[in-house]
């Protein structure tokens, strides 16, 4: 990704996995959450938003336990709820790229998927909207750039 605007995901699968890399990489070193990626993509079966929605408390424990993962249970369990959730607003929208444009402009759309979707505050809301190639408003990107103390505030 470059400067601030991702890529649109070509799946559902593909949605869940940013949204689940940006809760993942909350609050934690971001090298950490790349270098345990593949066994956590392996272990939420490719972000399969049906399979991951699917998953039972007992799989919750499991994963709440796996060495490949990040062992935060609450934020296992906010992934489960989100692929849930993620289906429910694909299936009324006909598709979550059609309901994540029909939700405004650029700041619409972040308090929306803190409203919709669990672990999402205002941080990773910003980074995740960003991620899945929405329009980042210039002022917004100016304003990240101040916080960095002019240096590139750049999603990862």
């Amino acid at each position: 990704m470059h400067g601030m605007r991702g890529e649109k995901p070509k799946s559902l699968a593909g949605y869940l996995e940013d949204m689940s890399k940006v809760i993942f990489t909350a609050g934690i070193n971001w090298k950490v959450v790349e270098s345990k990626w593949p066994g956590i993509k392996d272990a939420f079966v490719d972000f399969d938003p049906d399979k991951v929605a699917a998953l039972s408390p007992d799989d919750v424990d499991r994963l709440a336990v796996d060495q490949r993962l990040i062992r935060n249970r609450k934020k296992i369990e906010a992934i489960v709820d989100n692929a849930a959730r993620l289906l429910q607003l694909d299936k009324e929208a006909g598709g979550f790229d059609k309901y994540l444009a029909s939700r405004g402009d650029f700041e619409a759309k972040v308090e929306d998927m803190r409203r919709n979707f669990a672990f999402l505050g205002p941080t990773s809301a910003h980074i995740f909207v960003a991620m899945v190639g929405e329009p980042v408003p210039e002022s917004y990107m100016c304003e990240q750039m101040g916080k960095a103390g002019g240096r590139s505030a750049a999603v990862r």
